[in-house]
């Protein structure tokens, strides 16, 4: 190669490796990586139990002394622990959640702090408060597995918002639901759809939501899944009978570019443990 082309080859590298570089810098100060930087991760547990399912579970005093004082110590909170709703009177035909599981909803205000929580199990005090839990034999283990997946919140609600009953403690309701997208393009609109205006419909008519999460890692991908809640199930259906007959909501469900981004609907109906901070 003469010098003059390997001159002008060598130019023409440099300059197009720095526009790369200038644009992946601009992405990560100004795009989606700087927004997510002001958006809570969540973790969604699911401890499958052995044997019949019970509100006094083994794993209760593990969760309330143990694992929750020392995610709080971290950053992480409120978290929320719940049980399924057994007969819900205003959803009996829906689809509800094995009575043998437990769900528990982890916030985290990074992914440090998120890959930091894994360590825990080094904390003495952490270690001393739920030995029980921690040393079970493998004879009797304490749960059959955990199932996990990781969400980033949606830019338009990048925190957990306490609803009022959770606040003072008093008697709540929740309802969990997932959606699943036949591809990633459609995934992402439907969370798009969500911020455009559906999160503040659904705050409007009292659904009080909890969280918005969109699925990053857990099996089922695609997906998104979000938390209601309201005082009772009746309230509950009440609320989302106001939803359905929303103008903003009715003119979003026929707007084309919304068209055909959910392929699965899943409902969980639940209620929380005594120490749920949810």
């Amino acid at each position: 190669m003469k010098r003059r082309d390997f001159l002008k080859t060598s130019i023409t590298a440099t300059t197009v490796a720095g526009i790369s570089t200038a644009s992946l810098d601009a992405l990560a100060g100004s795009g989606p990586a700087a927004a997510a930087k002001n958006r809570e991760y969540y973790e969604l547990r699911a401890y499958r139990l052995k044997g019949p399912g019970n509100r006094e579970n083994p794993l209760d005093p593990y969760l309330d002394r143990s694992l929750i004082p020392a995610l709080n110590r971290l950053g992480c909170k409120p978290i929320g622990v719940f049980a399924q709703l057994e007969k819900p009177e205003a959803a009996e035909k829906e689809e509800v959640r094995d009575a043998n599981t437990v769900l528990v909803l982890i916030p985290y205000p990074s992914l440090d702090v998120f890959a930091a929580a894994t360590e825990i199990i080094n904390d003495a005090e952490f270690r001393k408060a739920g030995a029980a839990h921690l040393e079970a034999p493998k004879e009797h283990p304490a749960f059959d597995r955990i199932d996990s997946w990781l969400f980033l919140a949606f830019a338009g609600m990048p925190h957990i918002e306490l609803p009022a009953a959770s606040r003072e403690k008093r008697q709540r309701f929740f309802e969990l639901r997932t959606y699943q997208s036949h591809s990633e393009v459609k995934a992402m609109k439907k969370v798009e759809m969500f911020n455009a205006g559906e999160i503040e419909v659904m705050r409007e008519v009292g659904l009080a939501p909890v969280f918005y999460g969109q699925a990053l890692a857990g099996s089922g991908l695609p997906h998104l899944s979000y938390m209601l809640s309201a005082e009772n199930p009746e309230a509950h259906g009440k609320h989302w009978s106001a939803f359905g007959k929303h103008p903003t909501w009715n003119k979003m469900k026929n707007d084309p570019q919304f068209a055909d981004t959910v392929s699965n609907i899943s409902k969980h109906y639940l209620v929380p443990r005594p120490y749920s901070q949810i």
